[in-house]
């Protein structure tokens, strides 16, 4: 390993440890009801012409376009072409096909003349006003042709390519495999929400922030649950983890370096190798990221701090993206805005920071950035009423109200 978990790790660096060697998992085979928001494993060819004949755009009458050198022209109704039930018949001059919208274009017919344009009874119809010759005629093959590559692997499959897939004959898609996360969460002072707190107990967060988000980033979650502070347990919990195939765990709490703090150690005794255990970051400084190799693959390891803003800000730098290159994805890394400081602040540092921070407009219209004054990594509540993240690199001068930074937006 290239680094001493000793080492506290720039957030830079950091993050290009962490999706150093990450790929994409290997392919597999879905439903088009499923496939909505996965990543195409292959290209995608058609296997039809659409459209596979020369169809009607509009309601109307089939004609051809020699009928209509004198209007108006009274034609004789020969037959009807509907969408699914073409005319048999091939048409002749002074005669005309009742058609509708999607129907087979009758082999002799050139034009189709809309119904607003005409007077018929049930037997004829007399033409009112002329149109161009192939006017409201889709020619076969006008959207596509088949063996034509429409999808490329790698496209994400948005609604609208789940319906060109269906379109071009595909009743299964080859998509990449979804990641699967395991959840752990650690400490004997958690409890679920709705249960009784005892003395020195709290409710457990994180296990629904950091479930929802990696659900949002597209991979599958096993939730493994609350864990005890005990070497057992939390080797049980690491073992079914590993037994399930997972290609990413993430535990929440432990991953510092007190007595209880068991995540590191435990893991270690599994066969994981850590390159790193603090980041240069606040908040989400004690952060775990280490690779147990099972037969062929990798099992990856992030542990996250226990305070709820500390694990979802460092999961969103640093988790987010590998499980996008997990999942077939250009990884998200934090998209950084300008904006001004909307107040003075400190000099910075030997930490980046992410400060909660809320959004105005200016009277330009800059975005004005404002940090809140309590910036604690247990506040969740702040983070919830934050715009943004005001991000201050490592020993950021002191700077006055109107100067230049950045900042990530959050949703």
């Amino acid at each position: 390993m290239s680094n001493e978990p000793s080492q506290l790790i720039p957030a830079e660096r950091a993050l290009e440890i962490v999706l150093g060697d990450a790929i994409a998992n290997g392919v597999e085979h879905v439903t088009l009801q499923e496939a909505n928001g996965r990543v195409l494993g292959e290209d995608l060819a058609s296997r039809r012409t659409q459209p596979p004949f020369d169809a009607s755009a509009m309601d109307g009458y089939a004609v051809q376009q020699q009928d209509l050198d004198t209007l108006p022209s009274s034609l004789k109704i020969v037959g009807h072409s509907r969408a699914g039930e073409p005319f048999g018949g091939t048409l002749k001059s002074g005669e005309a096909v009742r058609i509708f919208t999607g129907a087979v274009v009758p082999e002799g017919a050139d034009s189709i003349i809309i119904q607003e344009n005409t007077r018929a009874d049930e037997s004829t119809v007399t033409i009112l006003q002329g149109i161009v010759p192939g006017k409201f005629i889709r020619k076969a093959g006008l959207d596509f042709m088949e063996g034509e590559v429409l999808l490329n692997m790698g496209d994400i499959l948005t609604p609208y390519r789940i319906a060109l897939a269906a379109s071009m004959d595909h009743a299964r898609l080859c998509v990449v495999r979804k990641p699967l996360v395991s959840l752990i969460s650690t400490g004997d002072e958690l409890v679920m929400p709705g249960e009784t707190t005892g003395a020195g107990q709290i409710i457990a967060s994180n296990t629904f922030g950091l479930g929802a988000s990696i659900r949002n980033t597209g991979a599958n979650l096993l939730d493994l649950g609350i864990v005890a502070d005990t070497r057992e347990a939390l080797r049980d919990a690491l073992m079914e983890a590993i037994s399930k195939q997972s290609d990413l765990i993430v535990t929440t709490g432990g991953a510092s370096v007190g007595d209880h703090d068991l995540v590191l150690p435990v893991a270690k005794e599994l066969g994981f190798e850590f390159e790193l255990t603090k980041i240069a970051v606040r908040p989400g400084k004690p952060f775990l990221y280490g690779k147990l190799k099972v037969d062929e693959r990798f099992i990856r390891l992030a542990g996250l701090a226990g305070n709820p803003v500390s694990s979802l800000v460092a999961y969103n730098v640093f988790v987010k993206p590998l499980i996008q290159i997990m999942g077939g994805k250009s990884p998200e890394t934090v998209q950084m805005r300008n904006a001004v400081l909307g107040r003075d602040m400190p000099e910075n540092d030997e930490r980046a920071e992410y400060m909660r921070a809320t959004l105005t407009l200016g009277k330009a219209g800059e975005l004005v950035a404002t940090a809140f004054d309590k910036q604690d990594s247990s506040m969740l509540a702040n983070l919830v009423r934050a715009d943004c993240l005001l991000y201050r690199p490592v020993k950021a001068a002191a700077e006055k109200a109107g100067q230049p930074c950045q900042v990530v937006i959050i949703e």
